[in-house]
């Protein structure tokens, strides 16, 4: 039997600390968090950084790491740092060394890295190791050259070899969400099938519980199948709550798929054990032909300058979108006149907030505003040129009349100057996995003693 704690869905999010308490109560044998994924888009993939405040991170992977310390059981996080590059991961451990300092602990820290060399990937691509996934974007030597990121989704095969190291903390780049919680009952010999579908359910802590928010589960794993236990007073786990989470972030509600196989839970039983608590067994783990690994690359694409101005006036927002539509044709016009431009060099496009911002042309509901906020996005292939052409963008939106004949309006930015630099535009360019012969070959581990 392997108990493994989940604090919450990723570390940043906080976590119920009471509910931690009764989580360490059950003597688990070890606590597993996630650190991020590809969620929030690709500019962290792109940049290598985190999404997350680092004063935050150290608040509450200090707790973690006093939590490992009072359990003496190992702390592993996966996708360190919200990507996962070595850069993030190095981020990481920089903070757990500071407070391994600040706290007088001593710890064994293995760092598992997932960061792949560019010149590795094109040689892999051109050895044909490399096969795209449903809907992957065409890839080139020259568009994997170009990537500032690529990692590699470490499985639990990957996480077994950090385990074994004997390591308090295990610091690893980007995995799989489910490897860090499937690693330790595989590596147990337990029923396959049971570890990665439980290891699915606890990937987002409390989420897959009434009270999402709350955080710590503990998932129980044995030779048949699997109890999941949420600890916050508040919360409890229903077949229901439990079931549905095999749909989070997975287009298939009985297949998923991992390093190594996939698992398969069509013949699955989920059984109420009381009123907090389920049972799951009968799920099917089927190991695949070739061993292959996820690939995630991220590369710059552009810069981009954004402003915002708003409407109020009722006869603008009732006629918004045939106001932006002209603004961005005629401003469109001047940029390409002006800056000798052609229309792939940049983009001028107009969101309205309130009336379609969401989902643009899909848009289904109709219902009139009394106020639009118009957000202008340019894009272009430098950050002075996309200034540039914010600033021919900027009276349009202050003085831009509906029809000719009519006086000039005037609207409103809620700041000034309204242009507001986002810097470097980043963009997923990789869907596909790579094929291993070994399951280390695409990662490298490293063994700290710190204190």
């Amino acid at each position: 039997m392997v108990k493994v704690l989940i604090p919450s869905g990723a570390l940043g999010l906080n976590y119920d600390k009471d509910a931690l308490e009764r989580g360490l109560a059950q003597r688990p044998d070890i606590i597993a968090i996630d650190g991020g994924s590809t969620d929030s888009g690709p500019a962290y993939l792109g940049r290598g950084v985190s999404k997350y405040s680092r004063a935050s991170t150290k608040i509450e992977w200090q707790g973690l790491m006093e939590a490992r310390a009072k359990a003496g059981v190992p702390l592993v996080i996966g996708t360190a740092g919200t990507c996962g590059t070595d850069s993030a991961v190095d981020w990481l451990l920089e903070i757990t060394r500071e407070i391994a300092c600040e706290l007088g602990q001593t710890v064994k820290i293995a760092v598992l890295r997932s960061s792949q060399k560019n010149s590795d990937i094109i040689k892999s691509h051109q050895q044909g190791r490399i096969h795209p996934l449903p809907n992957a974007p065409e890839i080139s030597p020259e568009i994997l050259a170009d990537c500032s990121n690529i990692v590699a989704l470490a499985g639990a095969e990957q996480i077994t070899a950090a385990l074994e190291t004997g390591a308090d903390i295990i610091i690893a780049g980007r995995t799989t969400d489910t490897a860090i919680i499937a690693a330790l009952p595989l590596m147990h010999g337990l029923d396959a099938g049971a570890a990665w579908h439980g290891a699915k359910i606890g990937e987002c802590g409390a989420l897959c519980a009434t009270n999402p928010q709350s955080g710590v589960v503990v998932i129980e794993f044995d030779n048949t199948g699997f109890s999941v236990s949420p600890m916050a007073e508040n919360a409890r786990a229903t077949p229901h709550t439990v079931s549905a989470h095999m749909l989070y972030e997975n287009s298939d509600p009985h297949i998923l798929f991992e390093p190594g196989g996939h698992l398969d839970v069509t013949d699955a039983e989920y059984t109420a054990l009381d009123a907090r608590r389920v049972r799951v067994t009968r799920s099917k783990w089927v190991p695949s032909q070739h061993y292959t690994v996820k690939l995630e690359g991220a590369r710059l694409v552009g810069f981009q300058v954004v402003t915002l101005v708003l409407l109020r006036d009722e006869r603008y927002v009732q006629n918004a979108a045939i106001w932006a539509a002209d603004i961005q044709q005629k401003c469109s016009a001047k940029v390409a006149d002006r800056l000798k431009l052609q229309p792939d060099d940049f983009s001028i496009e107009l969101r309205l907030i309130g009336q379609n911002a969401s989902f643009g042309a899909l848009e289904h509901q109709s219902s009139v505003p009394f106020e639009i906020g118009v957000l202008g996005i340019v894009t272009a292939r430098t950050n002075a040129l996309a200034k540039e052409i914010g600033k021919i963008l900027n009276p349009y939106l202050l003085h831009h009349p509906l029809t000719p004949d009519e006086e000039q309006p005037t609207f409103a930015f809620p700041f000034s100057p309204p242009e507001m630099e986002r810097g470097a535009l980043y963009a997923f360019c990789l869907n596909h996995v790579l094929e291993l012969a070994d399951p280390m070959d695409a990662f490298s581990l490293e063994v700290i003693n710190h204190g």
